[in-house]
Protein backbone atom coordinates (compact mmCIF):
# COMPACT_ATOMS: atom_id res chain seq x y z
CA UNK A 1 0.00 0.00 0.00
CA UNK A 2 1.29 3.51 -0.57
CA UNK A 3 2.58 5.74 2.07
CA UNK A 4 0.20 8.50 3.15
CA UNK A 5 1.26 11.57 1.24
CA UNK A 6 1.73 14.96 3.43
CA UNK A 7 2.67 18.51 2.32
CA UNK A 8 3.57 21.51 4.45
CA UNK A 9 2.06 23.92 1.64
CA UNK A 10 -0.80 23.55 -0.34
CA UNK A 11 -1.11 27.52 -1.44
CA UNK A 12 1.23 27.01 -4.45
CA UNK A 13 -1.14 25.17 -6.50
CA UNK A 14 -4.20 26.83 -7.34
CA UNK A 15 -6.52 24.53 -7.90
CA UNK A 16 -9.16 24.07 -11.56
CA UNK A 17 -12.61 24.54 -10.74
CA UNK A 18 -12.29 24.09 -7.50
CA UNK A 19 -13.34 25.61 -4.26
CA UNK A 20 -10.07 26.28 -3.06
CA UNK A 21 -10.10 27.80 0.63
CA UNK A 22 -12.65 24.79 1.83
CA UNK A 23 -10.32 22.50 -0.32
CA UNK A 24 -6.96 23.83 1.55
CA UNK A 25 -8.83 23.54 5.14
CA UNK A 26 -9.79 19.82 4.51
CA UNK A 27 -8.10 17.90 1.95
CA UNK A 28 -8.79 14.97 -0.43
CA UNK A 29 -6.13 13.39 -1.34
CA UNK A 30 -5.63 10.65 -3.83
CA UNK A 31 -2.86 8.47 -3.34
CA UNK A 32 -3.62 5.21 -5.36
CA UNK A 33 -5.86 3.66 -7.70
CA UNK A 34 -6.58 0.33 -8.71
CA UNK A 35 -9.60 -0.59 -11.18
CA UNK A 36 -12.39 1.19 -9.57
CA UNK A 37 -11.19 2.32 -6.29
CA UNK A 38 -9.10 4.98 -5.37
CA UNK A 39 -7.31 5.01 -2.08
CA UNK A 40 -7.06 8.76 0.05
CA UNK A 41 -4.04 9.42 1.82
CA UNK A 42 -5.36 8.34 4.95
CA UNK A 43 -5.47 4.83 3.55
CA UNK A 44 -9.19 4.38 2.55
CA UNK A 45 -10.50 3.15 -0.52
CA UNK A 46 -12.81 5.25 -2.57
CA UNK A 47 -15.14 3.94 -5.37
CA UNK A 48 -15.05 6.23 -8.24
CA UNK A 49 -18.28 7.03 -9.27
CA UNK A 50 -16.94 9.33 -12.31
CA UNK A 51 -14.77 7.48 -14.11
CA UNK A 52 -12.52 10.48 -12.18
CA UNK A 53 -13.44 13.08 -14.43
CA UNK A 54 -15.78 11.33 -17.14
CA UNK A 55 -12.45 9.70 -18.84
CA UNK A 56 -11.12 6.82 -16.55
CA UNK A 57 -13.81 4.26 -18.91
CA UNK A 58 -11.43 1.22 -18.70
CA UNK A 59 -11.00 1.40 -14.96
CA UNK A 60 -7.54 2.29 -13.03
CA UNK A 61 -4.00 1.20 -13.45
CA UNK A 62 -4.83 -1.19 -16.01
CA UNK A 63 -1.63 -3.88 -17.29
CA UNK A 64 -1.43 -3.11 -21.08
CA UNK A 65 -1.72 0.89 -20.58
CA UNK A 66 0.88 0.80 -17.93
CA UNK A 67 3.17 -1.42 -20.03
CA UNK A 68 2.95 0.41 -22.89
CA UNK A 69 3.96 4.27 -21.44
CA UNK A 70 6.81 2.77 -19.95
CA UNK A 71 8.53 0.92 -22.92
CA UNK A 72 7.53 3.95 -25.20
CA UNK A 73 9.17 6.21 -22.39
CA UNK A 74 12.16 4.29 -23.25
CA UNK A 75 12.07 3.48 -26.64
CA UNK A 76 11.01 7.02 -28.16
CA UNK A 77 10.10 9.99 -25.75
CA UNK A 78 9.05 12.85 -27.93
CA UNK A 79 8.91 13.83 -31.77
CA UNK A 80 8.62 16.69 -33.61
CA UNK A 81 5.16 16.61 -34.47
CA UNK A 82 5.61 19.23 -37.83
CA UNK A 83 7.20 17.64 -40.49
CA UNK A 84 8.07 14.75 -38.78
CA UNK A 85 6.06 11.58 -37.82
CA UNK A 86 6.51 8.35 -35.81
CA UNK A 87 4.89 4.99 -36.29
CA UNK A 88 2.64 4.80 -33.63
CA UNK A 89 0.60 8.03 -34.14
CA UNK A 90 -0.41 6.43 -37.80
CA UNK A 91 -0.90 3.36 -36.44
CA UNK A 92 -4.00 4.31 -33.62
CA UNK A 93 -5.22 6.89 -36.26
CA UNK A 94 -5.74 4.13 -38.22
CA UNK A 95 -7.15 2.28 -35.87
CA UNK A 96 -9.70 5.25 -34.45
CA UNK A 97 -11.56 5.55 -38.21
CA UNK A 98 -12.19 1.83 -37.78
CA UNK A 99 -14.45 2.80 -34.76
CA UNK A 100 -15.74 6.13 -36.43
CA UNK A 101 -19.29 5.75 -38.68
CA UNK A 102 -18.64 5.25 -42.02
CA UNK A 103 -17.65 8.57 -44.15
CA UNK A 104 -15.69 10.13 -40.79
CA UNK A 105 -12.11 9.07 -42.24
CA UNK A 106 -9.66 11.48 -41.44
CA UNK A 107 -8.50 12.37 -37.71
CA UNK A 108 -6.08 15.48 -36.11
CA UNK A 109 -4.48 15.05 -32.71
CA UNK A 110 -5.07 17.07 -29.74
CA UNK A 111 -4.21 17.34 -25.99
CA UNK A 112 -7.77 17.61 -24.66
CA UNK A 113 -11.32 18.16 -25.36
CA UNK A 114 -11.17 22.13 -25.10
CA UNK A 115 -8.18 21.53 -28.16
CA UNK A 116 -9.83 19.43 -29.73
CA UNK A 117 -13.07 21.92 -29.88
CA UNK A 118 -10.99 24.58 -31.11
CA UNK A 119 -9.47 22.23 -33.84
CA UNK A 120 -13.02 21.61 -35.07
CA UNK A 121 -14.60 24.57 -34.79
CA UNK A 122 -11.47 26.71 -37.00
CA UNK A 123 -11.28 23.30 -39.34
CA UNK A 124 -14.95 24.43 -40.26
CA UNK A 125 -14.63 27.58 -40.43
CA UNK A 126 -11.27 27.14 -43.10
CA UNK A 127 -13.46 24.68 -44.68
CA UNK A 128 -15.98 27.10 -45.84
CA UNK A 129 -12.90 29.59 -47.22
CA UNK A 130 -11.67 26.96 -48.65
CA UNK A 131 -14.59 25.58 -50.46
CA UNK A 132 -14.63 29.54 -51.45
CA UNK A 133 -18.14 30.00 -48.75
CA UNK A 134 -15.77 32.37 -46.80
CA UNK A 135 -19.03 34.59 -45.53
CA UNK A 136 -19.72 31.30 -43.11
CA UNK A 137 -18.05 33.10 -40.23
CA UNK A 138 -20.66 32.17 -37.18
CA UNK A 139 -20.87 29.40 -34.78
CA UNK A 140 -24.03 28.18 -33.14
CA UNK A 141 -23.39 26.35 -30.05
CA UNK A 142 -26.36 25.70 -27.51
CA UNK A 143 -27.44 27.06 -23.91
CA UNK A 144 -25.97 25.37 -21.02
CA UNK A 145 -23.91 23.06 -23.72
CA UNK A 146 -20.01 22.93 -22.09
CA UNK A 147 -17.29 22.63 -24.65
CA UNK A 148 -14.23 23.30 -23.02
CA UNK A 149 -12.60 26.60 -21.17
CA UNK A 150 -10.49 28.17 -23.93
CA UNK A 151 -12.04 31.11 -25.71
CA UNK A 152 -14.06 29.23 -28.78
CA UNK A 153 -15.25 26.41 -26.41
CA UNK A 154 -16.57 29.01 -23.80
CA UNK A 155 -17.89 31.16 -26.98
CA UNK A 156 -20.52 28.46 -28.42
CA UNK A 157 -20.80 26.87 -24.72
CA UNK A 158 -23.66 27.82 -22.56
CA UNK A 159 -22.90 27.54 -19.18
CA UNK A 160 -23.11 30.90 -17.69
CA UNK A 161 -20.49 31.00 -14.93
CA UNK A 162 -17.64 29.54 -17.73
CA UNK A 163 -18.55 32.92 -19.72
CA UNK A 164 -19.14 35.57 -17.90
CA UNK A 165 -15.93 36.51 -16.73
CA UNK A 166 -14.15 36.94 -19.73
CA UNK A 167 -15.13 39.93 -21.77
CA UNK A 168 -16.86 39.94 -25.06
CA UNK A 169 -15.75 35.98 -26.03
CA UNK A 170 -15.55 35.02 -30.13
CA UNK A 171 -17.87 37.24 -32.21
CA UNK A 172 -20.52 35.88 -34.52
CA UNK A 173 -22.00 33.03 -31.86
CA UNK A 174 -25.08 32.37 -31.41
CA UNK A 175 -26.94 29.61 -29.65
CA UNK A 176 -29.72 27.21 -29.39
CA UNK A 177 -32.04 26.45 -26.52
CA UNK A 178 -31.37 23.76 -24.18
CA UNK A 179 -33.44 20.88 -23.94
CA UNK A 180 -34.13 20.68 -20.38
CA UNK A 181 -37.64 20.11 -19.10
CA UNK A 182 -38.93 19.33 -16.10
CA UNK A 183 -42.07 20.06 -16.50
CA UNK A 184 -42.76 17.57 -19.16
CA UNK A 185 -39.71 15.13 -18.88
CA UNK A 186 -39.11 14.67 -15.08
CA UNK A 187 -38.22 11.20 -14.18
CA UNK A 188 -37.79 10.07 -17.76
CA UNK A 189 -35.95 6.91 -18.45
CA UNK A 190 -33.55 7.33 -21.17
CA UNK A 191 -34.72 10.14 -24.13
CA UNK A 192 -37.34 12.31 -23.13
CA UNK A 193 -41.18 12.01 -25.34
CA UNK A 194 -41.00 16.13 -25.66
CA UNK A 195 -38.74 18.50 -27.22
CA UNK A 196 -37.73 17.19 -30.56
CA UNK A 197 -39.48 21.18 -32.15
CA UNK A 198 -36.50 22.39 -29.92
CA UNK A 199 -34.54 22.00 -32.70
CA UNK A 200 -36.60 23.88 -34.74
CA UNK A 201 -34.58 26.59 -32.71
CA UNK A 202 -31.87 26.40 -35.09
CA UNK A 203 -34.59 28.19 -38.18
CA UNK A 204 -35.36 31.25 -36.10
CA UNK A 205 -31.15 31.78 -35.71
CA UNK A 206 -31.06 31.28 -39.29
CA UNK A 207 -34.05 33.10 -40.08
CA UNK A 208 -32.47 35.97 -37.57
CA UNK A 209 -28.83 35.71 -39.35
CA UNK A 210 -28.99 34.15 -42.84
CA UNK A 211 -27.62 30.69 -43.58
CA UNK A 212 -24.97 31.72 -45.86
CA UNK A 213 -23.44 33.27 -42.16
CA UNK A 214 -23.86 29.69 -40.65
CA UNK A 215 -20.66 27.62 -40.75
CA UNK A 216 -21.35 25.20 -38.04
CA UNK A 217 -24.05 24.10 -35.54
CA UNK A 218 -21.88 22.21 -32.22
CA UNK A 219 -23.73 20.09 -29.60
CA UNK A 220 -22.88 17.71 -27.06
CA UNK A 221 -25.28 14.52 -28.30
CA UNK A 222 -25.77 14.16 -24.67
CA UNK A 223 -24.95 17.16 -22.50
CA UNK A 224 -22.59 16.01 -19.44
CA UNK A 225 -21.02 18.77 -17.45
CA UNK A 226 -24.03 20.79 -17.29
CA UNK A 227 -25.93 17.71 -15.33
CA UNK A 228 -26.81 15.01 -18.38
CA UNK A 229 -29.67 16.46 -20.34
CA UNK A 230 -30.01 14.26 -22.46
CA UNK A 231 -31.67 14.98 -26.33
CA UNK A 232 -35.74 14.31 -26.79
CA UNK A 233 -36.58 11.74 -29.27
CA UNK A 234 -36.07 12.99 -33.11
CA UNK A 235 -34.05 16.15 -31.68
CA UNK A 236 -30.45 15.18 -33.12
CA UNK A 237 -32.89 13.91 -36.31
CA UNK A 238 -34.13 17.24 -36.95
CA UNK A 239 -29.98 19.12 -36.35
CA UNK A 240 -29.00 17.01 -38.88
CA UNK A 241 -32.03 17.52 -41.32
CA UNK A 242 -31.65 21.31 -40.98
CA UNK A 243 -27.93 21.35 -41.37
CA UNK A 244 -27.99 19.36 -44.17
CA UNK A 245 -31.00 21.93 -45.85
CA UNK A 246 -28.94 24.59 -44.87
CA UNK A 247 -25.09 23.52 -45.89
CA UNK A 248 -24.27 23.70 -42.43
CA UNK A 249 -21.50 21.36 -40.56
CA UNK A 250 -23.16 19.55 -37.73
CA UNK A 251 -20.07 18.80 -34.91
CA UNK A 252 -20.89 16.23 -32.19
CA UNK A 253 -18.40 17.20 -29.17
CA UNK A 254 -18.30 13.60 -27.85
CA UNK A 255 -15.26 14.16 -25.35
CA UNK A 256 -17.80 12.68 -22.85
CA UNK A 257 -19.90 10.22 -24.60
CA UNK A 258 -16.96 8.85 -27.04
CA UNK A 259 -15.34 5.34 -26.91
CA UNK A 260 -18.54 3.29 -24.72
CA UNK A 261 -20.28 5.57 -22.26
CA UNK A 262 -23.45 4.76 -24.00
CA UNK A 263 -23.10 1.39 -24.72
CA UNK A 264 -21.79 2.15 -28.23
CA UNK A 265 -17.90 3.53 -29.59
CA UNK A 266 -19.80 6.77 -30.28
CA UNK A 267 -22.84 8.54 -30.31
CA UNK A 268 -24.26 7.96 -34.06
CA UNK A 269 -23.55 4.13 -32.80
CA UNK A 270 -26.73 4.83 -30.39
CA UNK A 271 -28.48 7.68 -32.44
CA UNK A 272 -28.32 6.69 -35.59
CA UNK A 273 -27.52 10.45 -36.30
CA UNK A 274 -24.23 11.09 -38.19
CA UNK A 275 -22.64 14.27 -37.81
CA UNK A 276 -19.87 16.46 -40.52
CA UNK A 277 -17.19 16.10 -37.28
CA UNK A 278 -17.13 14.36 -34.19
CA UNK A 279 -14.99 15.61 -31.26
CA UNK A 280 -12.89 13.23 -28.21
CA UNK A 281 -10.60 13.24 -25.64
CA UNK A 282 -10.76 11.68 -22.12
CA UNK A 283 -11.97 7.62 -22.59
CA UNK A 284 -9.25 8.15 -25.55
CA UNK A 285 -5.98 7.42 -23.71
CA UNK A 286 -7.95 6.33 -20.44
CA UNK A 287 -7.26 9.30 -19.26
CA UNK A 288 -3.67 8.34 -18.74
CA UNK A 289 -2.22 10.71 -21.06
CA UNK A 290 -3.53 13.85 -22.05
CA UNK A 291 -4.95 13.39 -25.74
CA UNK A 292 -7.57 14.20 -27.66
CA UNK A 293 -9.06 13.63 -31.32
CA UNK A 294 -10.65 14.91 -33.90
CA UNK A 295 -12.30 13.16 -36.44
CA UNK A 296 -13.56 14.87 -39.80
CA UNK A 297 -15.49 13.29 -43.03
CA UNK A 298 -13.40 12.63 -46.05
CA UNK A 299 -14.90 15.67 -48.13
CA UNK A 300 -13.74 18.09 -45.64
CA UNK A 301 -10.41 16.93 -45.57
CA UNK A 302 -9.88 16.71 -49.09
CA UNK A 303 -11.25 20.01 -49.48
CA UNK A 304 -7.51 21.60 -48.09
CA UNK A 305 -5.67 19.06 -49.85
CA UNK A 306 -4.99 21.55 -53.19
CA UNK A 307 -2.38 23.60 -54.18
CA UNK A 308 1.86 22.48 -54.52
CA UNK A 309 2.22 19.46 -52.57
CA UNK A 310 4.73 20.96 -50.88
CA UNK A 311 2.52 23.77 -48.65
CA UNK A 312 1.40 22.94 -45.54
CA UNK A 313 -2.68 22.59 -46.21
CA UNK A 314 -3.87 23.60 -42.97
CA UNK A 315 -1.81 25.89 -40.45
CA UNK A 316 -2.82 24.60 -37.21
CA UNK A 317 -1.72 21.89 -34.60
CA UNK A 318 0.02 21.65 -31.03
CA UNK A 319 3.63 20.64 -30.08
CA UNK A 320 2.16 17.43 -28.92
CA UNK A 321 -0.31 16.41 -31.57
CA UNK A 322 0.42 12.61 -31.58
CA UNK A 323 2.72 12.41 -29.25
CA UNK A 324 4.56 9.45 -28.58
CA UNK A 325 3.83 8.52 -25.15
CA UNK A 326 -0.05 9.50 -25.71
CA UNK A 327 -0.50 7.43 -28.96
CA UNK A 328 1.22 4.59 -27.39
CA UNK A 329 -1.47 4.65 -24.28
CA UNK A 330 -4.11 5.43 -27.06
CA UNK A 331 -3.20 1.89 -28.35
CA UNK A 332 -3.35 0.14 -25.28
CA UNK A 333 -6.40 2.02 -24.37
CA UNK A 334 -7.92 0.59 -27.61
CA UNK A 335 -6.62 -3.12 -27.00
CA UNK A 336 -7.98 -3.24 -23.43
CA UNK A 337 -11.34 -1.85 -24.51
CA UNK A 338 -11.17 -4.73 -27.43
CA UNK A 339 -10.19 -7.86 -24.80
CA UNK A 340 -12.80 -6.39 -22.06
CA UNK A 341 -15.26 -5.89 -24.25
CA UNK A 342 -15.79 -2.12 -22.96
CA UNK A 343 -17.05 -0.35 -26.43
CA UNK A 344 -20.68 -2.32 -25.65
CA UNK A 345 -20.60 -3.28 -22.19
CA UNK A 346 -22.67 -0.54 -21.31
CA UNK A 347 -25.25 -1.45 -23.27
CA UNK A 348 -25.58 -4.88 -21.32
CA UNK A 349 -25.33 -3.22 -17.82
CA UNK A 350 -27.86 0.38 -18.75
CA UNK A 351 -30.80 -1.87 -17.93
CA UNK A 352 -29.84 -2.41 -14.93
CA UNK A 353 -27.81 1.00 -14.01
CA UNK A 354 -31.51 2.51 -14.84
CA UNK A 355 -33.37 0.53 -12.30
CA UNK A 356 -31.27 1.07 -9.60
CA UNK A 357 -30.71 5.06 -10.59
CA UNK A 358 -34.34 5.22 -10.22
CA UNK A 359 -35.00 3.97 -7.05
CA UNK A 360 -33.50 6.51 -5.80
CA UNK A 361 -37.74 8.46 -6.68
CA UNK A 362 -38.74 9.88 -3.73
CA UNK A 363 -36.36 10.26 -1.74
CA UNK A 364 -36.10 14.06 0.42
CA UNK A 365 -35.41 16.86 -2.41
CA UNK A 366 -34.93 14.83 -5.39
CA UNK A 367 -37.06 16.50 -8.19
CA UNK A 368 -35.62 14.48 -11.14
CA UNK A 369 -33.35 11.45 -12.49
CA UNK A 370 -31.87 10.75 -15.97
CA UNK A 371 -30.20 7.73 -17.45
CA UNK A 372 -29.06 6.72 -20.62
CA UNK A 373 -26.05 3.95 -21.42
CA UNK A 374 -23.91 4.12 -17.83
CA UNK A 375 -24.49 7.84 -16.93
CA UNK A 376 -27.04 9.29 -14.57
CA UNK A 377 -27.87 12.37 -13.07
CA UNK A 378 -30.07 13.02 -9.84
CA UNK A 379 -30.90 16.57 -9.51
CA UNK A 380 -31.77 18.15 -6.16
CA UNK A 381 -34.04 21.10 -5.33
CA UNK A 382 -31.73 23.91 -4.62
CA UNK A 383 -31.85 25.41 -0.75
CA UNK A 384 -33.71 28.77 -1.40
CA UNK A 385 -30.67 31.41 -1.85
CA UNK A 386 -27.99 28.78 -1.64
CA UNK A 387 -27.70 27.25 -5.15
CA UNK A 388 -25.23 24.22 -5.05
CA UNK A 389 -24.82 23.78 -1.79
CA UNK A 390 -27.14 20.80 -1.47
CA UNK A 391 -25.38 19.09 -3.62
CA UNK A 392 -22.12 20.15 -2.30
CA UNK A 393 -22.97 18.68 0.55
CA UNK A 394 -23.95 15.67 -0.95
CA UNK A 395 -20.48 15.14 -2.37
CA UNK A 396 -19.13 15.60 0.40
CA UNK A 397 -20.99 13.08 2.76
CA UNK A 398 -20.75 10.29 -0.05
CA UNK A 399 -16.52 10.42 -0.34
CA UNK A 400 -16.98 10.24 3.61
CA UNK A 401 -18.50 7.21 2.81
CA UNK A 402 -16.58 5.74 0.31
CA UNK A 403 -17.96 7.15 -2.87
CA UNK A 404 -16.72 9.84 -5.48
CA UNK A 405 -20.03 11.50 -7.11
CA UNK A 406 -19.44 15.02 -9.27
CA UNK A 407 -21.62 17.83 -8.73
CA UNK A 408 -22.61 20.45 -11.11
CA UNK A 409 -25.21 23.40 -9.67
CA UNK A 410 -27.19 21.27 -7.81
CA UNK A 411 -27.25 18.27 -10.32
CA UNK A 412 -25.40 14.97 -8.91
CA UNK A 413 -23.56 13.18 -12.47
CA UNK A 414 -22.72 9.85 -11.80
CA UNK A 415 -20.48 7.95 -14.62
CA UNK A 416 -18.32 5.16 -13.43
CA UNK A 417 -15.89 2.98 -15.30
CA UNK A 418 -16.64 0.93 -17.63
CA UNK A 419 -15.81 -2.35 -15.58
CA UNK A 420 -18.14 -1.49 -12.83
CA UNK A 421 -19.94 -4.75 -11.66
CA UNK A 422 -23.64 -4.44 -10.55
CA UNK A 423 -22.73 -5.34 -7.21
CA UNK A 424 -20.79 -2.23 -7.27
CA UNK A 425 -23.83 -0.39 -9.19
CA UNK A 426 -26.12 -1.62 -5.65
CA UNK A 427 -22.81 0.47 -3.43
CA UNK A 428 -23.44 3.57 -5.23
CA UNK A 429 -26.83 3.32 -5.28
CA UNK A 430 -27.00 2.47 -0.99
CA UNK A 431 -24.84 4.76 -0.63
CA UNK A 432 -26.73 7.92 -2.43
CA UNK A 433 -29.66 6.88 -0.59
CA UNK A 434 -28.22 6.94 2.41
CA UNK A 435 -26.56 10.57 1.58
CA UNK A 436 -29.92 11.60 -0.06
CA UNK A 437 -32.22 10.76 3.33
CA UNK A 438 -29.87 12.77 5.40
CA UNK A 439 -29.31 15.84 3.54
CA UNK A 440 -31.01 19.25 5.12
Amino acid sequence: MNAPVTTNNLDAFWMPFTANRQFKKNPRMFVGADRMHYTTAEGNKVLDGTAGLWCVNAGHNRPKIVEAIQKQAAELDYAPAFQMGHPKAFELASKLVQLTPSGLDHVMFTNSGSESVETALKTALAYHRVKGDGSRFRLIGRERGYHGVNFGGISVGGIVPNRKMFGTLLTGVDHLRHTHDLEKNAFTRLQPEYGAELADDLERIIALHDASTIAAVIVEPVAGSTGVLLPPKGYLEKLRQICDQHGILLIFDEVITGFGRLGTPFAPDYFGVVPDIIVTAKGLTNGVIPMGAVFVKKEIHDAFMNGPEHMIEFFHGYTYSGNPMASAAGLATLETYKEDGLLTRGAELAPYWEEALHSLKGLPHVIDIRNIGLIGAIELEPIAGEPTRRAFSAFLDAYNKGLLIRTTGDIIALSPPLIIEKSEIDFIVDTLGGVLKSLN
